[in-house]
């Protein structure tokens, strides 16, 4: 099933007006205030990876700290090239740096896509709290198709047939992320193949956001470029899996039948942010390189992740909770449906309530599944398991042998605010 959310082209200002500051940096906020006044928090809401920059990438930044230059508009060539040989290598599409853009951050990207390309927004929900307010702002009219948990929050071709068949011309940019945020979830690659056929029969522009895509608990995140080469642009970034999200660089990489979408992008981007900064670029191209370090970081980070997404997902599915096992990412989106009349003797009925009273009688921290698209009334939440100190985790993964796997006690000792939270989450729905 499809939800419009019509979104007039008007004055700018009235776009604006009504929306809310992003839903993860408020949370970021709320929780720095109850830091402030002593108050202990778990900090499951915003997003941030908790793994350090390699070391690798941050001495190339440090042997580049003195580019002060502006660079071309569409990116340094060299970051360019680097970006199309690693979808080279991992997706075994032959692109060059003629199909690559860089600007800073994959969420600036996005908004330029969105306003220099003329058709619908067609978003599934749940999904990432800023595409649809980006929308919103430039005055696109959003689509929003519906998942559902007993197939694990993913997008099937039915849905697509259903939102297309009947204005089958009309022009349309459907986001696909995976592994997803919120929930952690991907696809399969037979998923993958029926839906690049479906948006190959409508052609529809895909937008495959991979940002993710090096966290996928296995190491075999596949993008559907691969199966719709023509029609697919592939964003990724710096800042999940090199844990760099402060540097703020985001890469998208066109088929060549879409440069004209790049080259307006290209022109937007001239009059609005210039240029990505330079020694960021450059220590960048060291990243996407990868190499043996890159991988060996990439590695731990996901055998670290896959151990903390299993014992939360067991944890609350023991308890009582609907929760899917994530399988890449570090997001799980668990369902209170369970505990709803509990719930709502306290005067809980809608996902924003159970957050806010969550967070004051616990102290931890979701986010509301409304704000990432799904009723108010449905008693979904977020959490982001990034409260752990990456370094030292990355650290003591080491010493243990690739054939043995991380434990319990690993979790208790690097990981003691995780376990102690969910805990605690469990124990107040059982009040």
């Amino acid at each position: 099933m499809a939800r419009n959310h019509n979104t007039p082209d008007v004055n700018l200002n009235l776009n604006v007006r009504g929306i809310q500051v992003s839903a993860t940096l408020e949370i970021n906020e709320r929780i720095k205030l109850l830091h402030d006044q002593g108050k202990r928090v778990y900090r499951f809401g915003l997003g941030q990876s908790p793994f350090p920059v390699p070391q690798v990438v941050v001495d190339e930044l440090k042997v580049n700290a003195h580019h002060k230059e502006y660079l071309p508009v569409l990116g340094l060539h060299e970051l360019r090239e680097a970006v199309a040989k690693y979808h080279r290598r991992t997706e075994g599409i032959e692109y060059t740096c003629e199909d690559v853009i860089i600007g800073p951050g994959s969420k600036e990207l996005m908004f330029i896509l969105q306003l220099v390309y003329y058709g619908d927004l067609v978003i599934s929900s749940p999904a990432w709290v800023s595409y649809a307010p980006q929308a919103a702002i430039i005055g696109r009219k959003i689509q929003i198709l519906e998942t559902h948990s007993y197939n694990d929050w993913r997008l099937i071709p039915e849905t697509i047939e259903e939102l297309c068949k009947g204005d089958p011309d009309r022009p349309r940019l459907i986001i696909l992320n995976y592994p997803a945020n919120p929930t952690g979830g991907t696809y399969k690659i037979d998923e993958l193949k029926a839906i690049a056929r479906m948006a190959r029969k409508y052609k529809i522009v895909l937008l495959s956001d991979e940002i993710y895509g090096e966290l996928h608990y296995k190491g075999q995140h596949v993008s559907i470029a691969r199966y719709y080469p023509e029609g697919t642009i592939i964003s990724s970034g710096l800042s999940k899996w090199c844990g760099a999200g402060g540097w703020r660089l985001g890469t998208f990489t066109f088929p060549k039948s879409m440069h004209w979408l790049r080259d307006a992008m290209a022109v937007v981007a001239s009059e609005t942010y210039t240029s990505t900064s330079a020694p960021i670029q450059h220590a960048a191209v060291r990243a996407f390189q990868g190499g043996i370090e890159i991988e060996r970081f990439l590695w731990q980070s996901r055998r670290i992740l896959k151990l903390i997404a299993k014992n939360i997902a067991d944890t609350m599915r023991k308890t009582g909770f609907n929760v899917i096992d994530p399988q890449g990412a570090f997001y799980l989106f668990p369902d209170f449906t369970p505990f709803a009349e509990k719930l709502f003797e306290r005067g809980i009925s809608n996902s924003r309530d159970l957050c806010s009273r969550l967070l004051d009688d616990t102290g931890v921290a979701f986010l509301p599944g409304s704000v990432f698209g799904r009723p108010a009334e449905e008693l979904t939440a977020r959490l982001a398991f990034v409260d752990f100190d990456g370094s030292r985790a990355l650290a003591a993964a080491e010493q243990v042998p690739a054939d043995k796997q991380l434990n319990s006690e690993f979790l208790k000792t690097y990981c003691a605010n995780i376990i102690e939270g969910i805990d605690k989450v469990c124990e107040w729905v059982q009040k």
